[in-house]
């Protein structure tokens, strides 16, 4: 029989520039939101190489707390959801369908992880998994007004039991993910990792996505293309020439610390030569 998994609160804490716990407030959970979008970047190297993406609680906490690296939403999310309820948030997991970049109405997978939380009886969504379009607050639920964020705004808007998330950027709406309040159980979190880390028409398999929020910026690596966006500026891009200028960038630019992998350096170079 497993030990039961306990949480490295202080660990996790210290990341994230806390000396001791704070108190479970709106004003805690915005401040954490911000902290852990800047702390912990959203990346995709395991699934660029192929490799198994474990989301237990215990292989997520090693990878975020103990290796050195980031995740996707459904390690990132689930072990912020884990640190919301040691602090005595009341959160649940919620899963939805990405629609950014096409329809809405499109009925993609179960693809995507995020957190609902509620706060002397009002709902809020947080997420700290949404790769380059995070949001860096928490929203809250039961509003269809628009709401600020340290970066973008982003609205709510509810048909038929379904929510659907947009983002203001570059002065449009654009739907990010849809979802619904349903009860989510571990295997369908695991179902839908699995379906991102190994299927075909996954857009994380074989590829490498990164991102990472700043002050009022936001860091993003597609491939070999690194960019920069800053609040109100045109964005600052890059094309990176070889496999080592890649590296320094998943270093220098999102503190990662890439692991050792025999395919590694010839993945990425194929990945920047386009192929």
């Amino acid at each position: 029989m497993s030990e039961p998994f306990m949480l490295d609160l202080e660990t996790y804490l210290k990341r994230l520039g806390y000396p001791s716990a704070p108190p479970p407030t709106l004003e805690t959970l915005r401040e954490l939101q911000l902290r852990h979008t800047a702390e912990f970047p959203f990346e995709t190297l395991s699934t660029m190489l192929h490799a198994p993406v474990p989301v237990d609680p215990p292989a997520v906490q090693d990878k975020l707390l103990r290796q050195g690296r980031g995740g996707y939403c459904f390690e990132l999310n689930q072990l912020f959801l884990l640190l919301l309820q040691a602090l005595g948030f009341e959160a649940r997991v919620l899963t939805g369908r990405v629609v950014m970049g096409g329809p809405e109405d499109a009925q993609t997978a179960r693809t995507h992880m995020l957190v609902l939380v509620t706060l002397e009886g009002v709902r809020y969504i947080a997420d700290v998994g949404f790769g380059g379009m995070v949001p860096t607050g928490p929203l809250q639920l039961d509003s269809e007004a628009e709401q600020a964020t340290p970066h973008e705004p982003y609205r709510l808007t509810l048909i038929g039991g379904t929510y659907t998330l947009r983002a203001l950027v570059t002065g449009s709406w654009r739907a990010m993910y849809v979802f619904d309040l349903q009860v989510v159980a571990d295997i369908d979190c695991a179902v839908g990792s699995w379906y991102v880390s190994t299927h075909p028409d996954s857009p994380f398999l074989g590829q490498l996505i990164v991102a990472r929020t700043g002050h009022r910026l936001r860091k993003t690596l597609n491939n070999g293309s690194f960019a920069i966006h800053r609040l109100g500026e045109a964005s600052e891009r890059v094309q990176l020439r070889d496999v080592d200028a890649v590296l320094e960038v998943l270093r220098d630019e999102f503190a990662i610390q890439v692991p050792e992998h025999p395919g590694l350096r010839v993945v990425i170079e194929r990945l920047i030569a386009g192929e």
